[in-house]
C-alpha cells in the first residue's frame, strides 16, 4: 500500500484549508491536483481508491478546517448557542440568536441525510478527474450566472421579520456590533428559504461543485447580500464539515490510518491555518466584492484540466 510523504501532506492540507472555503471546491481540488502533478501523488491520492490511506488523511484535514471556521466565528457560535439554549428553554424564536440558531439547524438536515446516504458512492463513482474538472467548469458558470441574476432577485426577495419584545425589528443587537447585525439580517430568512440554502449543499458532493460556493449562490438567490451569504454559507458549513469528519474518525484511527498519524497531524495543522485565513479573508472580500473572480478561475481551472485529461 502506498504511503503519503510529509510534503503531501502539507501541501494538500494547504489547499484543502483554503479550497474548502474559497467557492472552488475542495473535493475537486483532491482529486485534480494530485492527477495532474501525477507519478506517486495520483497513487498516494486516489479518492475513489477504496483502501487509499488518503481517505484517512483527509478526516483529519475536515475535522481542522471546521475547527477553524469555529475558532474564527467564536463569537457567533456563542451568540447561536445562547440563542438555541434559551429558545428551549423559554419554548420561543423571538430574538434574532434564536432564529438563527433554528435556520441552521434545520438547514442542515437535508445535506446531513444525503451525504450519509451519498457521499460514498459519489466519492468511488465520480471521483475521478475528467469528471471533477468538468464540474469545476459547471461550478464557475453558475458563479457567475448568480452574479448576474442575483441582484435582481435580492431587490424583490422580501425579507422575514423577527419580533424583539414589543418591536418589529431583525434583532436586538448592539449598533456597533458589526458581526452581529449581520447575523441579524441572516436570521430574517424564512424557514423555507433556509431550508432550500441548506439542500443546496447536496451538490457539493459532486466533485468540482463547491459547498460554499452553491450555498452562497443559494443565500443570493434568496435575498442576502454577498457578505450575509458568505457568512450563512460558513455557518452552514461548520456542522456539515466537522460532522463529516467526526464520523469517519474510525476510518483515521483504523488500518487506512496505520502509520500516517504523523503526516495527518502535519497536514491538519496546515488546513487549519490555512483555512482560518482563508476565512478572514473572505469575511472581509465579500463586504464590497463579488463572487466574479472565483467564477473566472473555476471555469478557465476547469476548462484546462479537461484539454489536460482529454489530450494527455
Amino acid at each position: 500500500m502506498s504511503q503519503l510523504t510529509y510534503l503531501e501532506a502539507i501541501v494538500m492540507g494547504v489547499i484543502q484549508g483554503i479550497s474548502e472555503l474559497f467557492p472552488i471546491s475542495s473535493l475537486g481540488h483532491s482529486i485534480l491536483i494530485p492527477a495532474i502533478v501525477g507519478g506517486s501523488w495520483a497513487t498516494d491520492m486516489n479518492v475513489s481508491a477504496p483502501d487509499s490511506p488518503y481517505l484517512a488523511f483527509i478526516v483529519g484535514l475536515h475535522v481542522a478546517t471546521a475547527l477553524a471556521l469555529i475558532v474564527f466565528f467564536r463569537k457567533d457560535w456563542a451568540r447561536i448557542v445562547v440563542g438555541l439554549v434559551t429558545s428551549i428553554r423559554y419554548r420561543r424564536i423571538s430574538t434574532a440568536p434564536e432564529r438563527l440558531a433554528w435556520l441552521l439547524i434545520i438547514a442542515t438536515i437535508p445535506v446531513a441525510i444525503a451525504g450519509l446516504l451519498l457521499d460514498h458512492v459519489f466519492r468511488s463513482v465520480l471521483g475521478v478527474p475528467m469528471i471533477a474538472a468538468i464540474f469545476l467548469t459547471v461550478n464557475g458558470f453558475v458563479l457567475l450566472l448568480s452574479e448576474r441574476f442575483g441582484r435582481r432577485s435580492r431587490a424583490r426577495t422580501p425579507r422575514a421579520v423577527v419580533t424583539v419584545g414589543a418591536h418589529a425589528a431583525i434583532g436586538s443587537v448592539e449598533p456597533d456590533d458589526d458581526d452581529a447585525q449581520v447575523d441579524a439580517a441572516v436570521s430574517s430568512l424564512s424557514f423555507p428559504r433556509a431550508i432550500a440554502v441548506g439542500a443546496s449543499q447536496i451538490l457539493a458532493l459532486l466533485p468540482g461543485i463547491s459547498r460554499s460556493g452553491i450555498s452562497m449562490v443559494g443565500g443570493m438567490a434568496a435575498g442576502l447580500s454577498n457578505r450575509e451569504a458568505a457568512r450563512f454559507s460558513f455557518l452552514l458549513a461548520t456542522p456539515v464539515i466537522l460532522a463529516a469528519g467526526v464520523l469517519k474518525l474510525p476510518d483515521l484511527f483504523g488500518p487506512l490510518g496505520q502509520g500516517i498519524q504523523g503526516q495527518v497531524l502535519a497536514g491538519s495543522a496546515a488546513a487549519f491555518v490555512s483555512a482560518f485565513i482563508a476565512v478572514r479573508f473572505l469575511d472581509r472580500y465579500f463586504r464590497s466584492r463579488t463572487l466574479v473572480p472565483f467564477a473566472v478561475y473555476s471555469v478557465v481551472g476547469g476548462l484546462f484540466c479537461i484539454v489536460f485529461f482529454a489530450v494527455r
